[in-house]
């Protein structure tokens, strides 16, 4: 048996939470300084070369890691250390191979990727991330290598440094190339720069844990023969192409959503590839905010499965009942309010953020902010399917909320009414549909259910007094203090910010009063049992 401390299995999830978290606050903030220096146009072709990134690193590191942690295990905890040794020693190299080739692609057709996008000022940033693709497949392998024995350090840190370096890099860059007055579309490849840097500094990092676990492995301890190296590469791809395509899926997705609005935009209303270009940008500017709630839900999500299917081995159905009960009410005590926040402050929140906004982004944002709702809903709904072995139910539901946000962005893109802002309600409907089904399947193929009702009117009726005291104490101190800090960003930050602490603290308070958030609920949240008991929930 091979020597290595595993951490306990809570412990790692607990440390990917948090990078998590981390990770998914520092992308979003990092564009906000991007999206500043860049004009509308810019922020378009931003985003859809980031779009790219994403599916790429999604299909690089989704499938992988998973697959490789597996078969590691399972090798570790037999003691075949040999094994071990080769899984590694045939991964690397295969995907390297892979990452090449697709490097290769991505840099030479470029241009064929920016105009499947229908917007060709993203081919430098889609030939920047190139040797993205290699890295990812690199970081992949050894992430994975370490998951198999239980350490999750390595994937947390290394996610932290590729993020860190991305936001410095990237602004960095941003900053020079539009000082040196550069077009838009080559300021946007250099801030998207800093995504690929990131990811070949974390390369060093991943390869010094590698050496420290190699040199913790007990002398093997099994004398079967080794399986030849196609064969272990075969088990290692039949493993994880599935989990590669589960988890690509909605990226592959918006991909194609993306390439389609902005090609409705010239084709059904005549707008320059520079016009659609603009208003894909201040769709963007509202995308990077709606983010946020759904990155806070999802450590939620992810901690409940194995929480779940233990009580229900256990037999303990009642136990994973109120797990169930207890999760679904936790987000919906996060992501409502956030949700309403992003509806009811959407003008200022923008004003206090950009230099520039239109009346089309406050539009945009209010709608995205009923979707993050509704995605974060779709995540735990995931969760509780996956917990309760029904992998495949939920997957179901993906492509049909897919195909219902492709089709409204199609239609509602070349209607003039609609525009851009088809994008943000082709998202809504698409997590409505997805969340919808999920409370549908669980409605019927989980025994002990979660009660929908009791876990969604305490919530909704805090959310909406907090929505209320939100936007009227926004109003009245821009009224009271309008006039002496005037109209400008910083005065913007600064009544936004009374407004957010005022109906945060209103918030917190009907939540206790009303018995909203029970001892039991804060049982999901680290630390939960002591803060609690610091507010004297029971």
């Amino acid at each position: 048996m091979q020597e290595i401390k595993k951490q306990n299995y809570l412990k790692g999830a607990a440390i990917l939470a948090a990078a998590s978290i981390f990770v998914k606050i520092v992308g979003a903030i990092y564009k906000l300084p991007i999206f500043n220096i860049l004009d509308d146009a810019g922020v378009g072709s931003f985003q859809i070369s980031y779009s790219v990134y994403t599916l790429i690193f999604t299909i690089a590191t989704a499938g992988i890691p998973a697959a490789l942690s597996r078969i590691v295990s399972t090798a570790a905890a037999t003691g075949k250390t040999s094994l071990v040794r080769m899984y590694f020693s045939v991964s690397l190299p295969a995907f390297i191979g892979i990452g090449v080739v697709a490097m290769a692609v991505m840099f030479v057709f470029a241009d064929t990727f920016a105009g499947m996008m229908n917007m060709s000022t993203a081919a430098p940033g889609i030939r920047v991330l190139a040797p993205a693709a290699l890295f990812s497949c690199m970081i992949s392998v050894y992430r994975g290598y370490a998951q198999g024995f239980g350490n999750m350090v390595p994937t947390a840190a290394s996610q932290v440094i590729e993020v860190v370096c991305k936001a410095a890099f990237g602004i960095a860059a941003a900053i020079w190339l539009a000082r040196m007055g550069y077009e838009s579309g080559i300021v946007s490849a250099g801030a998207i720069m800093g995504s690929t840097i990131g990811l070949g500094l974390a390369i060093p990092l991943l390869v010094r844990y590698k050496k420290k676990i190699d040199g913790e492995l007990a002398p093997d301890g099994g004398g079967d023969a080794l399986p030849g190296r196609a064969s272990v590469f075969g088990e290692l791809m039949k493993v994880s192409i599935p989990i590669t395509l589960s988890a690509a899926f909605m990226s592959i997705m918006t991909v194609i959503d993306n390439s389609v609005v902005v090609g409705r935009l010239q084709s059904a209303l005549h707008l320059s590839e520079h016009a659609a270009s603009e208003q894909f940008g201040i769709y963007a500017k509202g995308l990077t905010l709606y983010q946020l709630p759904p990155a806070i839900v999802v450590p939620v999500s992810v901690s409940i499965i194995p929480a779940i299917a233990a009580a229900l081995a256990r037999r303990h159905d009642g136990e994973a009942g109120g797990i169930m009960q207890s999760s679904v009410k936790l987000v919906n005590l996060i992501a409502m309010p956030a949700g309403a926040g992003l509806i009811v402050l959407a003008n200022p929140i923008l004003a206090a953020l950009y230099r520039d906004t239109r009346q089309t982004a406050t539009t945009i944002l209010m709608i995205l902010g009923a979707a993050s709702f509704f995605v974060c809903l779709q995540y735990i709904t995931t969760a509780i399917l996956q917990a309760n072995g029904h992998e495949r139910v939920a997957l179901m539901t993906f492509p049909i909320g897919a195909i219902v946000k492709i089709a409204i962005g199609y239609f509602l893109a070349g209607n003039p009414n609609f525009g851009i802002i088809a994008s943000p309600i082709g998202t809504l409907s698409c997590f409505v549909v997805i969340a919808a089904l999920n409370i549908t399947f669980i409605m019927i193929k989980v025994k002990e259910k979660p009660k929908f009702s009791g876990v969604f009117l305490k919530p909704l009726l805090c959310t909406a007094i907090m929505g209320a005291v939100a936007f009227f104490t926004y109003k009245l101190v821009y009224l009271l203090f309008s006039g002496v800090l005037g109209e400008g960003r910083m005065a913007a930050v600064a009544f936004l910010a009374v407004s957010m602490i005022v109906s945060v603290a209103v918030y917190a308070v009907l939540i206790i009063a009303t018995r909203a958030v029970t001892k039991e609920d804060m049982a999901l949240v680290p630390k939960g049992e002591k803060l609690a008991k610091l507010l004297r929930i029971r």
